[in-house]
């Protein structure tokens, strides 16, 4: 059996982008709730309650609106005007409404990579909202199974892995979030590929695992197929 058969992508900020628009949505929230308090501790309460309802909510838009909300009501004191409820609201559905645009050499890669071996999309987030940004994406067509999970865990790598591919030991994640990415899968023997996309979310921020063998770093996923070639 060959060292490596399945390759599997993340897809937010990995294949498309996807952060940018929760910066700009911010923005609108700090300008929003600027007569109650300053952006930076508005920021810092949203964070704290975007963890506090992960396990709630889960990942993606309507969490992040949700949280938003919650956060304005708090730091208001509950005063916030009923507009302000309204325009959050109208930010999560102009979210929800944002074309599709892939980042560099996400197309080519995961061509390259469907013509010689196992492809899966493994993600996270709201399933209605995953589904049509691979829908419009264009690359559905290209993988072999679409996986949209509620955590990046190593047990639910594991479940993927064997049932998709040929187990850990001969799989590769691909992703721009070493918490959600990378690390989970080095810890079970997969190999782990961190694709920086400039932008990230402080919840998904972990160390790099940078003693493991089977941990890599590549500036953009027009370096992938080097990298499978080597590992062979």
């Amino acid at each position: 059996m060959r060292t490596l058969t399945c390759i599997a992508f993340d897809a937010d900020d990995t294949l498309w982008h996807n952060e940018r628009f929760y910066r700009l949505t911010q923005e609108r929230f700090a300008d929003l709730l600027r007569d109650y308090t300053e952006a930076d501790h508005l920021m810092a309460r949203l964070l704290e309650a975007e963890k506090r309802n992960i396990g709630q909510y889960g990942y993606g838009i309507k969490g992040f609106v949700l949280s938003m909300i919650e956060t304005a009501i708090e730091v208001t004191e509950e005063r916030v005007p009923a507009s302000v409820i309204a325009e959050l609201l109208a930010a999560g559905q102009d979210m929800l409404r944002q074309p599709i645009e892939l980042l560099p050499h996400a197309e080519e890669a995961v061509k390259a990579v469907a013509d010689t071996h196992h492809v899966l999309l493994i993600t996270k987030g709201d399933l209605l909202d995953q589904e049509r940004k691979l829908a419009q994406s264009g690359l559905g067509d290209l993988f072999d199974g679409v996986e949209i999970v509620s955590e990046k865990t190593p047990d639910t790598y594991a479940r993927i892995f064997d049932a998709h591919a040929d187990g850990a030991e001969h799989a590769m994640m691909v992703g721009n979030s070493m918490r959600s990415d990378v690390v989970p899968v080095v810890e079970i023997g997969g190999w782990g590929v961190f694709v920086p996309h400039g932008l990230e979310w402080e919840i998904e921020a972990a160390p790099a695992p940078q003693e493991a063998p089977r941990f890599h770093e590549i500036a953009d996923l027009g370096a992938l197929p080097e990298l499978l070639d080597q590992i062979g």
